[in-house]
């Protein structure tokens, strides 16, 4: 019997001996219902869920238990209720099928939630058509590991993101699918985060949306088919290595939009069909670094409020487009990368081409003046006004330019 237990427990602390955890399991032939199991438990406790059905409006859990599903137990909120919600350090959660916490227009109602907690892991879930998935609010230290993330959205106003971070730190979100949200993973006031493997698809706004984040990183994570694949805005010190960004199309669709942000670094990242790979606006003092752009309908759009930036090593390949911008001067360095469109020469056989490549096209200078002249791209007179500006540049910046293009395409990891 429990007090026993409880009893027994005391009588060893009073002793100073350890005290060891006890598991409670939860199925129609032992405890009936999670909720009562946590009633039940003590903290470092483990409660084993079996396979079932399981509709208890809003489960809190403010002990310290490891919550274990077996065969993916089913957690439904009937539309109307947060599912989980930690109020305790150190709790895990894995093996649910979280679902239905309904649209509310005056409370973020997530799958599960880390209110202001340290230390907590979920891993191994499926939640599927919650409004928030996996929502954190001031929390540290915590791991959010190869979760499902499923949403039902149609419009932004009435949808939340699958992962959801504020005021957060130390948070490691690796080897989640996260699809038809708002966005996928979204970080405002986070620090000292990794994102990493995850796959974000076919949300709303953006695959992953930073918003007043420094010192954080995302690697080898995919955005594809997204509004947009990742935002970063207002931030700092962000680390983008080795992601793929994939037909994020659409009128105002990037693969990257970069915002008021400043010091990162980007390398070894695939853009590959998007109508613009990366978009810079107020983008300063970014390394740009052994990255592919590949038949995107712009590579690089960086507006005259970006300065201090270093473009080298990357490939161009196959872009209407490969550089635009809206200004006749430039502050940023291309250096040794390697355009598909250059039609130099290499006499002195080092790799390097002997005259200059100058990436903006009179042409996209003219649409983006006149977006409606795009009907013209595959016209004969385009690559007529292209060819004058080349032999004699008047309209583009005259100082960007790559003078050293690689002859050969980068192979790159």
């Amino acid at each position: 019997m429990r007090p026993s237990r409880i009893t027994f427990a005391y009588l060893l602390i009073i002793i100073g001996m350890p005290v060891f955890s006890d598991t409670i399991y939860v199925s129609e032939d032992h405890v009936p219902t999670i909720s009562e199991a946590l009633s039940m438990s003590e903290p470092g406790d483990v409660i084993i869920v079996q396979p079932g059905l399981y509709r208890e409006g809003n489960i809190i859990i403010n002990k310290k238990i490891t919550l274990t599903g077996i065969k993916y137990p089913v957690a439904d909120g009937s539309d109307s209720n947060e599912v989980f919600t930690i109020m305790s350090d150190s709790v895990v959660i894995s093996g649910f099928q979280v679902q239905n916490c309904g649209v509310s227009y005056v409370k973020d109602r997530a799958g599960i939630r880390i209110d202001q907690q340290k230390g907590c892991v979920i891993e191994n879930n499926r939640l599927i058509n919650t409004f928030f998935g996996i929502y954190l609010k001031n929390a540290s230290d915590c791991l959010i590991l190869n979760n499902y993330i499923e949403g039902v959205a149609q419009d932004e106003f009435s949808s939340g993101n699958a992962i959801h971070l504020w005021y957060s730190k130390n948070i490691t979100v690796e080897g989640n699918t996260c699809l038809q949200h708002r966005d996928g993973i979204y970080l405002e006031f986070v620090e000292n985060s990794m994102i990493r493997k995850n796959h974000s698809e076919r949300n709303l706004r953006y695959g992953l949306h930073f918003m007043f984040s420094n010192n954080d990183s995302y690697v080898e994570n995919t955005f594809r088919d997204n509004g947009a694949g990742v935002a970063v805005m207002f931030s700092h010190h962000i680390t983008m290595q080795n992601n793929h960004f994939l037909k994020n199309w659409g009128s105002s669709a990037y693969g990257l939009l970069l915002k008021d942000i400043s010091d990162g670094e980007m390398t070894g990242n695939v853009f590959r069909e998007n109508t613009v790979g990366i978009y810079g606006d107020g983008a300063n003092r970014i390394r740009m670094e052994g990255n592919e752009f590949i038949s995107n309908g712009y590579a690089l759009k960086i507006l005259g409020s970006c300065s201090g930036n270093t473009i080298t090593g990357n490939n161009f390949i196959s872009n209407t487009f490969d550089v635009f911008t809206n200004t006749s001067g430039n502050t940023n360095t291309f250096e040794s990368n390697f355009w598909s469109d250059y039609t130099g020469y290499d006499l002195d056989r080092d790799n390097k081409g002997d005259v200059p490549y100058r990436p903006v096209k009179l042409f996209s200078y003219i649409t983006g003046r006149i977006p409606a002249s795009m009907i013209l791209l595959r016209s004969p007179f385009v690559d007529l006004v292209n060819f004058a500006e080349k032999v004699m540049p008047s309209i583009t910046p005259p100082t960007l330019e790559d003078a050293s293009p690689l002859m050969k395409m980068i192979i790159l990891n």
